[in-house]
């Protein structure tokens, strides 16, 4: 929501060149309330008004923007002007803006940098999009074992305005080879011991990050040890960078979304709903709903082939709804809460028979269930009481098949190294549609034989 408080004093102090009323602006307020009330602005005026801010503070107010804005106004800029904001900004961030803005902003702006900073960039641009690598951040706070506490603290002091955070210090050896940690109240703990070096108060047991390791195990590990930021490091353990909590938060938001709209059998979109093409959201959605398309002709299909039961005891159609939306609907339940459990690692592949096991107990409460209630409509619609068994044993079947391969098959997907999101309801519930008639009307044929 557009902040419009202060939006006709900053478009004045633009148009009279207010100077020291808009450097004044630029850092009376905390950087995110800054960005908010500049929101109402046009890219141009926000540009103008960030270039009255020190280069640090400008880095920081512009990274609250929203990351197509961002993008916007460092293609558009001049680049002399977009290379000294880009400086300033995190390491990880700027590599996600480099990678996202056009090549020729890109050619532009990149010899305008460092030397130092043109190598990070390159560097960290190399990992695959979705690892280790490509998250981290290389302003870590990397200490030798032989300082003291005060020695540190004094280090920390001359480099802290360049480091991402402080709450851990790695321990390194002049070889860069991460050997320990150190956290910032250790550090200060132990300040009036003279004696004490890093290497006597480390930990040397550290959970790390393989740089080519996949984002989402880096995010169960953040979750499981509960780290602010966890190191990244090579296969020779040396130390490339870390990861912070609020980079894993984004990865744990971005994997849930994605993981929503598999389930609903939408393929994950890459920009916000309301930004992404309308050919490209019909695209997306439309990949699944043609395979779902076909799979209601299987259903089609196989009640043509049972048009003659179908034909013998015509009663029996009224209830198809029911036994496939019963079927759909059961599946549905179990496939989303065993996705959303081996998600959040609650479940493992070696969990299967665990889960089969319960599911069946479930599944049979909820069938005999449904299938009494069922069983209560059917008696003022069948025939007869014994034609009526047809529906409780149909919906007790049906519940159970659809439980089953609810929780199976994304397990089984899974094991396969594919996304289990992509077992989505609509896909079980198409399944177990198809199996519901079918087993519906074996059941009749058995129950109602002369």
């Amino acid at each position: 929501m557009v902040n419009t408080l202060f939006l006709p004093e900053l478009r004045e102090m633009l148009q009279l060149g207010q100077e020291s009323e808009l450097r004044e602006f630029c850092v009376t307020l905390n950087a995110g309330r800054t960005a908010e009330f500049m929101e109402g602005l046009h890219d141009a005026e926000v540009w103008a008004v960030l270039q009255y801010a020190e280069p640090e503070r400008r880095a920081e107010i512009f990274g609250y923007f929203e990351e197509p804005r961002q993008l916007h106004m460092l293609a558009r800029e001049p680049a002399g002007q977009a290379a000294e904001l880009v400086e300033y900004i995190p390491p990880d961030d700027r590599v996600d803006l480099i990678q996202n803005l056009p090549e020729e902003a890109v050619e532009k702006i990149l010899p305008l940098l460092p030397a130092i900073d043109r190598r990070d960039i390159e560097r960290l641009r190399s990992y695959d999009e979705g690892t280790a690598g490509s998250l981290m951040t290389t302003d870590v706070a990397k200490l030798a074992e032989r300082f003291t506490a005060r020695e540190a603290l004094e280090e920390l002091g001359r480099r802290a305005s360049d480091l991402e955070t402080i709450y851990y210090l790695y321990v390194v050896d002049d070889n860069n080879l991460l050997r320990g940690i150190v956290s910032a109240r250790q550090l200060v703990s132990a300040i009036s011991n003279t004696t004490k070096t890093l290497g006597d108060l480390m930990e040397t047991d550290v959970v790390v990050a393989l740089v080519g390791e996949d984002q989402e195990s880096v995010a169960e590990k953040v979750e499981r040890f509960n780290l602010l930021a966890i190191p990244v490091v090579d296969s020779g353990r040396q130390l490339l960078g870390i990861i912070t909590h609020d980079d894993v938060i984004d990865v744990v938001r971005e994997e849930l979304t994605e993981d929503a709209q598999r389930i609903a059998a939408v393929a994950p979109l890459e920009d916000e709903f309301l930004r992404i093409g309308l050919f490209t959201l019909s695209y997306k959605r439309g990949i699944w709903l043609t395979i779902l398309f076909f799979a209601a002709l299987l259903t089609a299909f196989a009640l043509r082939a049972y048009e003659t039961e179908l034909e013998l005891y015509a009663w029996l159609v009224w209830f198809i709804p029911l036994i496939i939306s019963a079927g759909g609907n059961s599946g549905s339940q179990s496939a989303t809460l065993v996705i959303t459990a081996m998600t959040s690692g609650e479940v493992k592949n070696r969990d299967l028979p665990r889960v089969l096991s319960r599911e069946l107990v479930v599944s049979l409460l909820l069938g005999l269930f449904l299938a009494f209630i069922g069983f209560a409509v059917a008696l003022f619609i069948a025939p007869s009481p014994w034609d009526a068994m047809v529906i409780p044993f149909t919906l007790l079947s049906v519940i159970v098949c659809g439980c089953m391969c609810g929780v199976a098959l994304p397990i089984m997907f899974k094991r396969m190294g594919l996304d289990p999101a992509l077992m989505s309801n609509p896909f079980v519930a198409g399944i177990v549609d198809i199996l519901g008639i079918v087993i519906y009307i074996n059941v009749a044929r058995v129950l109602l034989a002369d």
